[in-house]
């Protein structure tokens, strides 16, 4: 069930603070620690940009650090062992294919 067919008594509203402005969220209860976390870290990082970046609004901030989640994130799930191990079997399989075809020429 996505979020936006979710029973409203299976969730909770928390209202956040991020860039200091509030916004209200509905989440899953078992997933309030985890969204304070990202929420803290993520206005945590948005202090730094600002304090690195003067003459940007709030807003520059929030896209700077959507922007530096987003390629950590590909970045780390890129690094995964779990998928590049699933990359080299994919590899090896293609190899076979190539390397069949090649071999009926």
């Amino acid at each position: 069930m996505d979020a936006q067919q979710q029973n409203p008594e299976e969730s909770l509203s928390i209202t956040v603070w991020l860039a200091g402005r509030s916004y209200r969220i509905r989440i899953k209860p078992e997933e309030e620690s985890a969204v304070r976390k990202a929420v803290r870290l993520a206005d945590q990082k948005i202090g730094d940009l600002r304090n690195h970046y003067a003459g940007k609004d709030d807003q520059d901030f929030m896209a700077m650090c959507l922007l530096m989640y987003a390629a950590d994130t590909a970045i780390e799930s890129f690094n995964n062992p779990v998928m590049q191990e699933e990359l080299n079997k994919l590899s090896k399989k293609i190899d076979k294919v190539i390397s069949a075809e090649s071999n009926e020429e």
